[in-house]
């Protein structure tokens, strides 16, 4: 199976490139140069994207690996900062050798997926974790940040190996091998630049499209549905982990409480000692399940909700090439000097292409981001089943095993009994 994809050139005035004021080096320009190209293939890139899903999971991703670990912290006199090392390896030709170990930091990253969407505006580049913490979260360089961080970077660049356009960039084989890499960042366009692409971008989409094919209009509504359902769900997740944490701490408390009354009452020392063990049982349980909804579900969930504004780019972008075609062949209806209508009708025929592979890019892409979007939720979704269904029949049993001892039932009772017996009082006494 061919992963390859012919090149195209796409002009700067036809995309709409989000700004990120943290990414030291970003360009407008949208070229797809000869290096970038790939083997020649006799399929269209129509026909590319017409693999079946054990193809997908197979075809491409098999022979290039890619690890995210050992994290490091940089101190400067300006500034600190986190370095990765990141190792490959692979059995493709075009690589010189199998392995390669380099560092890379967290800008270097946001290069690599900046230089992947210039190149490939239309396809779906997966998200980069947040550069900054939210507020209440955890501090920025901490352990458990730095973790999170390494794992999502991890996931960042097997997903870019896994695609079967994107594994083949330069700018990511670039980025795999170089050793020395700051030098091969070149310097982008000044603010002034980027803003006049800006503006033009803009005037892009206020012109607006007469004739969006209704495929991407039933993809724009799903984004937005998809967009709404998992940021909920995300919410609510996070919810509950505060609120886990808080029954936690409840629990660590609660515990030693038991311990200490069953040291200076004697006849009531053994039922008590098995309520502490239940106690500290169920706070072990409670731990592992925050823990799971931390390292596995709420990762997931919140991944998926930062791709849903890199779709809404990415059909946006599509959305100004459609546009800049229509206004290009509006004009060439008014044009009467045949000099002038050669000339446009050569740049109105081109602009069709690329509308067209741009349809097709994106198409192909979408089916296979649904295919893996729906296997790591469902993924993330089973395992915190099976973790919460594991902790809560463990839990059972601690309950069990003071639910069956005599002598707590006859405390439970006589606790009853004396809660009631004060509710009365209180409530004769009109309190």
């Amino acid at each position: 199976m061919n992963c390859q994809t012919d090149s195209a050139v796409l002009t700067k005035d036809m995309l709409d490139l989000e700004e990120d004021e943290d990414l030291e080096v970003f360009s407008k320009k949208i070229l797809l140069t000869d290096e970038d190209q790939m083997p020649n293939s006799p399929s269209s890139m129509v026909n590319q994207y017409q693999l079946d899903e054990d193809e997908q999971q197979t075809g491409c991703t098999k022979d290039l690996f890619v690890t995210v670990d050992s994290p490091e912290s940089h101190v400067t006199a300006i500034e600190t900062f986190i370095m990765y090392r990141v190792a490959t390896k692979t059995t493709r030709s075009e690589f010189d050798s199998c392995e390669y170990e380099v560092l890379r930091r967290y800008q270097d990253f946001l290069w690599l997926r900046s230089r992947l969407e210039e190149t490939h505006p239309t396809l779906i580049v997966h998200p980069l974790p947040e550069k900054f913490v939210m507020k209440g979260m955890v501090e920025r360089f901490n352990d458990d940040f730095i973790e999170t961080r390494k794992k999502a970077l991890h996931r960042f660049l097997n997903k870019i190996a896994g695609h079967p356009i994107l594994s083949f960039n330069q700018h990511f084989k670039l980025f795999l091998t170089a050793q020395d890499f700051s030098s091969h960042k070149k310097q982008g366009p000044g603010f002034l630049s980027r803003m006049g692409d800006t503006v033009r971008a803009v005037a892009h989409s206020v012109w607006g499209i007469k004739s969006r094919p209704e495929e991407f209009t039933l993809m724009q509504e799903y984004v937005e549905n998809f967009g709404c359902r998992i940021s909920s769900v995300d919410k609510v997740s996070q919810r509950i982990i505060r609120e886990q944490r808080e029954y936690l701490d409840e629990l660590k408390q609660y515990g030693p409480l038991y311990s200490q009354w069953a040291d200076v009452d004697e006849e009531l020392h053994d039922p008590l000692k098995i309520v502490a063990n239940c106690v500290e049982e169920c706070s072990k349980e409670t731990e592992k399940q925050i823990q799971q909804l931390s390292e596995v579900l709420v990762p997931a969930l919140h991944e998926y909700v930062l791709c849903t504004e890199v779709l809404k780019t990415v059909v946006k972008r599509r959305d100004n090439i459609q546009a800049y075609y229509e206004t290009k062949h509006e004009a060439l209806a008014t044009k009467k000097v045949d000099q002038e209508v050669g000339h446009l009708e050569k740049e109105v025929d081109s602009l069709a292409d690329r509308v067209e592979m741009a349809n097709s890019a994106l198409k192909g892409d979408w089916v296979n981001w649904q295919n893996g979007m729906r296997g790591d939720l469902k993924s993330a979704f089973i395992s915190t089943a099976e973790k919460n269904v594991e902790c809560y029949e463990k839990a059972f049993v601690s309950h069990a095993a003071v639910a069956l001892h005599p002598a707590l039932t006859l405390t439970a009772s006589l606790g009853g009994f004396l809660v009631t017996n004060c509710r009365h009082t209180l409530s004769r006494n009109g309190t």
